[in-house]
């Protein structure tokens, strides 16, 4: 969906622009608030991991305190310098921090596929993908329990860069789908193959306690620890370099996504204006000194990285879902708006989109949405300081065009609250699940949110801004891109 939107709208911030233009201030604000604080909070955790595969070398930089990386005092002005660098590779514009993107983003692929390569070649025993339990030994229950809360979905949020920095590409009708659609399938390809890759590497001894007791020695993961086992001490080495430059490059990645959004929320008049103040080489560079302190506060202790990622790839969703239902307004508001890429099937592909986002929010448990519901009061106390001491004036607030947001949000969490994940599940596949204990199991629970979607879905339909003031909003936000490339 939105491959659509962006090549219509290459606009920068998309995510959070778009509803704007079918719902206007209030919706705009609710996604755009989830989004900007999850992706905030993804630059500090790629530096605080870059810390820790580092920590086996640098050992002053963190300490371990009831099984969770804490960051030293050390490691603290080390972490403060990582992200300064982020943001000054930021500042200096798009083009150096394109090429620096490209560079890494290559190094990456170049590592994996050699794992890939090498592991099939050295150890492949398929009967893996058979033994030991067959499919799904823990139940069904933790297989999409894992999605949100091992960092599953949280290794395919990649695509939406595509769309925060579509107004900066020199051509978005042909680089926007590639990279939305291509980035999400490619992705898939290496992942699923590194993962076959792993499976059928391990050999059968290590494995004759079963997968939940799998467990490495190896401070840079499960891969270089498999390395080591094979005899292949050289790309332990290589995936232990990984460890540290991975993390770097989505750090650096997202202080700029995060910028943009600071930029869109702005733009939108739901931030104060200086968040739109471009340096000479047209980057918001307020926008950066807020991701750079607001980053900073991230360091302070946190809960374990599966509820931490968990959290993120909720939010995410939630800021996601609003995209799916833009696509159905405007059709409705500027039918005649031209759409180089366009999706077949009426309503259905949007009603899937949004039906999936909302399973993931359902998979993410309760106890993690309800860390998301403080996250968005907060937000909407926010949001009412910002409209009573701003002395611009600000668009309307569109209550009800927008009310669809809480009202389909309230409705997600009540459906958390009563969701039930699987604990034995949850325990043996060594998750930690705190979610609700209610009736709503996996199955009844695709049921439930499939009907609330489609519910959702033509309520936003027919409370949508009319065709005017939807028009006037894309007018007065054109095509925006600070600078190009």
């Amino acid at each position: 969906v939105y491959a659509e939107l962006a090549v219509m709208f290459p606009v920068v911030g998309g995510i959070i622009r778009f509803p704007h233009y079918s719902f206007g201030s209030f919706a705009s604000f609710s996604s755009g608030w989830i989004s900007w604080l999850a992706a905030a909070a993804v630059t500090p955790i790629e530096v605080l991991a870059t810390l820790q595969y580092t920590d086996p070398y640098i050992e002053w930089l963190m300490y371990q305190e009831e099984g969770q990386y804490l960051v030293s005092g050390p490691g603290l002005v080390v972490a403060i310098a990582l992200m300064a660098l982020y943001s000054a590779i930021n500042v200096l514009g798009v083009h150096l921090f394109a090429k620096l993107n490209n560079a890494l983003v290559w190094w990456k692929l170049a590592v994996i596929a050699l794992v890939i390569v090498v592991f099939f070649a050295v150890s492949f025993n398929p009967g893996n993908l058979t033994n030991f339990g067959g499919f799904a030994p823990s139940g069904v229950g933790a297989v999409f329990a894992a999605i949100p809360a091992a960092g599953i979905a949280f290794s395919y949020l990649g695509f939406r860069n595509g769309v925060e920095f579509a107004g900066e590409t020199d051509n978005p009708q042909r680089n926007v789908p590639f990279a939305l659609i291509g980035s999400v399938l490619l992705t898939a390809i290496i992942y699923v193959l590194l993962q076959i890759a792993f499976i059928t590497g391990l050999p059968e001894a290590v494995l004759g306690d079963g997968w939940a007791n799998l467990a490495f020695q190896e401070s840079a993961g499960p891969l270089a620890g498999l390395s080591l086992l094979l005899g292949l001490a050289w790309m332990a080495w290589l995936l232990r370099i990984d460890a540290i430059i991975s993390p770097a490059d989505t750090g650096l990645i997202y202080a700029g996504v995060t910028t943009r959004l600071s930029y869109a929320n702005a733009r939108n008049d739901n931030a104060p204006q200086a968040l739109t103040k471009l340096n000479n080489r047209g980057i918001p560079y307020i926008s950066i000194i807020l991701m750079f302190v607001v980053g900073c506060f991230f360091f302070l202790p946190f809960p374990g990285w599966a509820q931490f990622i968990g959290f993120i790839t909720s939010a995410f969703a939630v800021s996601f879902a609003p995209g799916a239902l833009v696509v159905g307004a405007l059709r409705r508001q500027i039918p005649d708006q031209e759409r180089p890429f366009k999706l077949p099937g009426g309503d259905l592909l949007p009603i899937l989109a949004f039906y999936f986002s909302n399973l993931l929010v359902f998979w993410s448990t309760w106890s993690i949405n309800e860390k998301m519901l403080i996250g968005l009061l907060v937000g909407y106390v926010v949001f009412v300081v910002y409209h009573m001491t701003t002395k611009h004036s600000t668009p309307p607030i569109d209550f009800k065009s927008g009310s669809w947001f809480p009202i389909w949000l309230a409705g997600m969490l009540i459906i958390s609250y009563l969701g039930e994940m699987d604990p034995s599940s949850a325990a043996s596949s060594g998750l930690i699940l705190n979610g609700g204990d209610g009736p709503i199991g996996i199955g009844l629970g695709a049921i439930v949110i499939a009907v609330w979607s489609v519910l959702i879905y033509y309520y936003a339909m027919s409370v949508r801004l009319p065709a005017q003031r939807a028009v006037s909003y894309i007018e007065k936000t054109p095509t925006d891109a600070p600078t190009t490339a």
